[in-house]
């Protein structure tokens, strides 16, 4: 497992209760969903680099997927 920082985070509340409802609607915790959302942001812009692993796991993902919907 790969480690992690603990920070603390404030939010306007506002912005919480939308991450807590998206949170749920995706079932994840807010905190994973603020992850998943920064982490989605930092590779569109192309600050995310995976390494060969992360890539490998992820297109063996998408291909078996590919294979059940064409079955």
């Amino acid at each position: 497992m790969s480690q992690k920082k603990r920070f603390l985070l404030r939010l306007n509340l506002k912005l919480y209760e939308v991450l807590e409802k998206w949170s749920s609607d995706e079932l994840r915790s807010v905190n994973a969903q603020i992850e998943y959302l920064l982490t989605e942001a930092a590779r569109k812009t192309g600050r995310w680099k995976e390494d060969k692993r992360q890539k490998d796991t992820k297109q063996h993902k998408v291909d078996t997927q590919t294979q059940d919907t064409s079955e």
